[in-house]
């Protein structure tokens, strides 16, 4: 039995190598193509941009991983199938559960790698290239320090802090603005309940003036709205909402826990936090779900079949996984049933196909 594992595992580890390279090629080269024209023309250096490149790989493997399990697993039965190989086994006495143990316990591999890779190589590499993007590239500046559990910012003689922003709002909340003279010593403090950014310009809400060139002490102001010139885009504040996922489990529930406490709404980071483990286990349920779709279909089993059941699958797959996720972000679902339901949903239907087929 030890020779028959190491014989089905050393074929599936040929064709996972040889799908996932694929993938992150394809992925890599379509990238390049659209992201390099771009970055020559803002004055990029050439070993910036391939640095960048580097710098994305984890995040190609992550995203391409759990579709290379399900076509290295349907790929691997289709070959043995197509040579008779698992007529013979079966025909010996060997189940279907001894085949595929390698495969599974591969899988099972694969997921725990990637949880590793989304949770220490990904977060580090993401900052590193978007700093080698908007720094070393496109020659942007360092004024926007994001942090999830706090937003900095520096113009001139003043620094805002916020604890959280609502790109959908345009709205950053709990914000405080300290105002510095020229040795940096405080001038004065303001505490609003939120910033609203309206026809380009920034406007506090519900604030209070601390007045501290009064001597001793300070003299404290509530004013309802004040308009404060901040050289501060929108867009820029959108970087952390649009990228969030590239953060680590931690730094997001960090950020979930930052914003519940404030009182705020912290759907959509609940969501990412539970997908941050729930993703990389797709690896796995992609085994678990291709072992007995290969089975069913050994007699015309082959590469054909194989890559286009990967694809209906895969397709299939990331549609129900979107959903969900769109309905937990949105506060419909429980962030765990959100960030696990296609899991559980195609691992059942794996298991149910395999007490199907044929002993």
């Amino acid at each position: 039995m030890l020779i028959l594992n190491r014989y089905i595992a050393f074929t599936w580890l040929r064709l996972f190598a040889l799908c996932l390279g694929s993938f992150v090629a394809i992925y890599l080269v379509l990238d390049m193509m659209d992201k390099i024209p771009r970055y020559l023309r803002a004055g990029g250096a050439i070993s910036d941009i391939a640095t960048f490149f580097l710098n994305k790989l984890p995040e190609m493997v992550g995203q391409t991983a759990a579709f290379s399990t399900l076509m290295a697993t349907l790929l691997t039965l289709g070959l043995l199938s197509r040579s008779s190989e698992i007529t013979a086994m079966r025909s010996c006495g060997i189940s279907l559960l001894r085949i595929s143990f390698p495969m599974l316990m591969l899988g099972l591999v694969a997921s725990v790698l990637l949880l590793v890779n989304a949770e220490m190589l990904v977060p580090k590499s993401y900052e590193r290239m978007d700093y080698i993007e908007r720094v070393r590239i496109k020659k942007q500046g360092v004024n926007a320090v994001f942090k999830l559990n706090n937003i900095w910012f520096r113009n001139d003689s003043m620094i805002i802090q916020a604890r959280a922003f609502d790109p959908q709002k345009r709205m950053l909340k709990g914000v405080t603005v300290w105002t510095m003279d020229d040795s940096l010593t405080p001038v004065s403090r303001i505490d609003a309940d939120r910033a609203e950014f309206k026809d380009g310009h920034w406007t506090l809400r519900q604030l209070e003036v601390k007045d501290f060139s009064v001597g001793t002490g300070y003299r404290a102001t509530a004013v309802p709205s004040m308009e404060v010139a901040l050289n501060l885009k929108v867009d820029d504040l959108k970087v952390l909402d649009n990228n969030a996922d590239n953060l680590s489990y931690r730094k997001l529930r960090e950020y979930a826990e930052n914003l519940r406490r404030g009182g705020y709404q912290a759907f959509r980071y609940m969501t990412m936090m539970h997908s941050k483990i729930s993703s990389p286990f797709a690896a796995f349920v992609m085994v678990v779900l291709g072992i007995p779709f290969a089975m069913r279909n050994s007699r015309s089993g082959g590469i054909a079949l194989g890559i286009g059941a990967s694809v209906g699958i895969g397709f299939g797959y990331f549609v129900i996984n979107a959903v969900l996720l769109s309905y937990g972000r949105s506060g419909v679902l429980p962030a765990v049933a959100a960030a696990w339901g296609a899991n559980v949903i195609f691992c059942l239907v794996g298991v149910w196909l395999a007490m199907t087929v044929k002993r």
